[in-house]
């Protein structure tokens, strides 16, 4: 193997500057030439694909988003399109790709090795909802943003006898509200996991006030779960709390990424570039009890949801 390519997909991820640095700079040391894909998959059937050198990648590994940027493409699962990404890929002689994304991205990847391209995943998405791996690129630094934002509600609840109620991203996942809920000490957490509902919510709420004498309430709940500009005026009509809402949104996604995203980012990078010169195909790297691995992409994506429960029941003992 002597080019191969790198792409990011999917939503941006604080740390993905740091996969692409360690990739291109890991591919050099090892004799590579290393390929620079523009705007995800789009740019892969686009043809937008350019030589990178060290000096491309100085300094991003301190910058939030993505340099290569990044687009959805729904056409892609469609083989005539793929199609078009192995020739443009062929033309530049890149016989091994590096894809930094989500689940989304990973099935791409695998589509692709199975047409002759071999490709390594790279689990960046600020949700944590890649099964395979304990953590993936940019949930540090999101979980960081979340806690430092909540933080400063905290202190302001406070002095206004208030609940406020804040919504942070993790459609499918709830690590961002539940490792936010405990690192805050957050009243109440409201998963996919915990399930919702509303009348005990506001009976929780009622005991904090009425029994603990708590004078302000924080409840941080996952994305698209409940419309939480509505709970925040029932909680000020059902109990003596005043509540607010606060939707933190797509803030969670930027910032200059945290140590540990820069280290954990700049390690798969390397362990991508590892496995490709192995001859490694249809893989992902992920980290599992603090040890690098590569897993198949296939099993990966069949993985069983990851449970949190001990850290709930350790939330519960704790509020």
């Amino acid at each position: 193997m002597k080019k191969i390519g790198i792409l990011t997909s999917g939503g941006d991820a604080p740390g993905m500057n740091a996969a692409i640095r360690a990739v291109v700079r890991s591919g050099i040391s090892a004799g590579l030439e290393v390929y620079g894909v523009f705007n995800g998959y789009e740019g892969l059937v686009n043809n937008n694909i350019r030589k990178l050198e060290r000096g491309d990648v100085s300094d991003i590994i301190i910058q939030g988003g993505t340099i290569l940027g990044s687009a959805r493409l729904e056409d892609f699962k469609l083989v005539e399109v793929r199609q078009k990404a192995v020739d443009n890929l062929m033309e530049h002689g890149i016989e091994g790709l590096v894809v930094v994304g989500g689940d989304g991205s990973y099935r791409g990847a695998q589509a692709l090795t199975e047409m002759g391209i071999n490709c390594i995943g790279i689990p960046g998405t600020i949700d944590n909802d890649i099964d395979s791996t304990d953590y993936s690129i940019g949930f540090d630094t999101a979980l960081n943003t979340v806690i430092e934002n909540v933080d400063k509600l905290r202190d302001t609840s406070s002095s206004h006898h208030r609940c406020s109620v804040v919504e942070v991203m993790g459609n499918r996942c709830g690590d961002l509200a539940i490792y936010a809920g405990l690192t805050t000490g957050a009243e109440i957490i409201i998963t996919k996991e915990t399930g919702y509902d509303e009348s005990e919510v506001l009976a929780r709420l009622r005991h904090f006030e009425e029994v603990k004498r708590k004078r302000h309430a924080i409840v941080i709940i996952s994305e698209k779960i409940t419309d939480v500009h509505l709970l925040a005026q029932k909680i000020s009509q059902h109990s003596g709390f005043s509540g607010r809402a606060t939707v933190l949104g797509h803030i969670q996604r930027g910032g200059s990424p945290t140590a540990r995203d820069r280290i954990l980012a700049t390690q798969f990078g390397d362990k991508a570039v590892q496995a490709l010169v192995a001859g490694e195909g249809g893989r992902c790297v992920g980290v599992v009890e603090e040890q690098l691995i590569t897993i198949d992409i296939n099993e990966a994506l069949q993985l069983p949801k990851k449970t949190r429960k001990p850290l709930f029941d350790l939330h519960d003992r704790l509020v």
